[in-house]
């Protein structure tokens, strides 16, 4: 018994050593092999709270506003805007149609209509945030995290990419500090910071799921889409958009821009504009007021097994075939042709149109890159001078009315009736711009401008803006009218500048 009691001790101690360590053992076959087993000690930290310290005094609440006819005892008129969708449940039920008294006077005040999150990028004030966000704003107005609060101005705005820089009137921020998007790994732990349904300095973990993630919403099929998103499962729900993406030091790798959702609310998928894009788009509108983006002027298949079977393409398993090559582009400088394969720019793998998108959003028109492709199963590295789609290295200027070089005036219901038409402005005070470059001269009549009726100096105004704002590659206003003797023209005026 005694014998037997030693045995069982001295079992139970060899067992609880080589539970509590990986010991080499031999094997079967005689040979040395590692027998591994999961520690009970947690093999990384999973500490937030310094990368959220570090955030939250740099993440905005901006709540934007519109001019909406409000009644005069204070109640919204049609359109009233609840941001949360619970303004019931927290206030209580407002008066029931029947009980309200008749409508009297109207008067125009700000009424809410958008809530968004925003990220300090400067100590004096400028906030970069989500293009809509912001977008159709009379009013934009900044908490903090302090609770103060600004009202801030555009800087300027880029559609394609849904990004916008914005500033208020301060000192002494506390900007956040950017990170490299590129050097993010998935399974990475991520925060993202915001203020969903206005709940101010939200932090949310999560882990990178996917990179340069490709959601077909933006651009032309076969085209370039503005977008390679980092995709997430820390949940954002509406008013994270526009707010930061952050990696366990703290530092921003990406703008939280959309969700994946059925119903409007987290359903498990994020998704944030990389920072590779974010500061290149960032300086072009602070400093030029609209973004510089060069293109390769090709258009291109992400290659795929079917593909490269029928191409007998066997060098490469993934990258963009060249579809087509436009005159006067960079691809032509590099002599691609049709059934190349681009496979890196300035040695950084491309496989897919977000990944090759999200290199060229890097540089502007004028800048050199050398571009990596497969011809024949054979690897080739050219170098080429980016430009922009006009197909010229000059640097665009922020679109501004004044350019056309003219005035509008309204036009009385005589002239209308004498000439037969039902609206237009007359053109005025010609001088040097895209007007006169156009041909059109004073006293000429616009009655549309690319379809659209006109009346006044502010529908072209509007026209204009919308022009110069889409994501269109030529800038040109159709405008069809008439002069005075009773001669209809057509005129394209560009507004490219080019």
């Amino acid at each position: 018994m005694k014998k037997m009691t030693i045995i069982a001790s001295v079992a139970l101690l060899t067992g609880l050593l080589f539970g509590a360590h990986a010991k080499e053992y031999i094997g079967a076959n005689g040979k040395e092999s590692n027998f591994i087993l999961t520690s009970s000690t947690p093999s990384f930290e999973t500490d937030f709270t310094v990368a959220a310290e570090k955030t939250v005094n740099a993440v905005v609440c901006i709540k934007s506003y519109t001019t909406r006819t409000r009644n005069s005892y204070g109640n919204q008129g049609e359109g009233g805007y609840d941001p949360f969708g619970m303004f019931d449940f927290f206030f209580g039920q407002p008066q029931q149609p029947q009980q309200r008294q008749p409508r009297q006077q109207k008067k125009s005040e700000p009424v809410q209509n958008g809530l968004g999150s925003g990220v300090i990028i400067s100590e004096d004030g400028y906030i970069v945030t989500n293009n809509h966000v912001i977008a159709d704003a009379d009013k934009l107005e900044v908490l903090m995290n302090d609770n103060s609060t600004y009202e801030a101005k555009i800087i300027g705005t880029d559609e394609a990419s849904d990004l916008a820089l914005i500033k208020i009137d301060a000192k002494d921020l506390s900007p956040i500090t950017f990170g490299n998007s590129e050097s993010v790994k998935v399974g990475e732990w991520v925060l993202a910071v915001g203020n969903p349904f206005g709940f101010n300095s939200t932090v949310t973990a999560g882990i990178i799921s996917a990179k340069a993630r490709s959601l077909g919403q933006n651009g032309k099929q076969g085209g370039l889409n503005i977008e390679s998103f980092i995709q997430t499962d820390a949940a954002l729900n509406p008013g994270n958009s526009g707010g930061a993406l952050v990696n366990l030091k703290g530092e921003l790798i990406g703008i939280n821009s959309a969700i994946y959702s059925n119903t409007g609310s987290y359903s498990g998928f994020s998704f944030a504009i990389p920072t590779t894009i974010v500061k290149k788009v960032m300086t072009d509108l602070r400093q030029y007021g609209t973004v510089q983006r060069a293109v390769l002027g090709c258009q291109v298949i992400e290659l795929d097994a079917k593909i490269a079977k029928e191409k007998n393409i066997t060098a490469t398993k993934s990258g963009l075939l060249i579809a087509s090559v436009m005159d006067r582009s960079t691809a032509k400088e590099l002599g691609l042709k049709e059934d190349d394969v681009i496979t890196a720019i300035n040695k950084v793998p491309v496989h897919n149109h977000a990944e090759l998108v999200e290199q060229l959003n890097k540089f502007r028109p004028g800048d050199q890159i050398n571009v990596t492709y497969v011809r024949d199963n054979s690897t080739v590295t050219k170098s080429a001078t980016l430009r922009n789609v006009q197909g010229s290295t000059n640097i665009t200027k922020k679109g501004d009315f004044s350019e056309l070089g003219c005035a509008f005036m309204k036009i009385g219901s005589n002239t209308k009736q004498h000439l037969g038409i039902s609206n237009g402005v007359k053109v005025t005070g010609v001088k040097s711009g895209c007007v006169k470059d156009a041909g059109i001269k004073e006293g000429f009549i616009i009655t549309d401008i690319n379809g659209n009726a006109v009346n006044s100096s502010d529908d072209v105004e509007r026209i204009y803006n919308q022009i110069m704002k889409g994501d269109d590659d030529d800038k040109v206003m159709f405008i069809t009218g008439i002069y005075p003797t009773g001669k209809k023209y057509y005129y394209a005026v560009n507004l490219a500048g080019e």
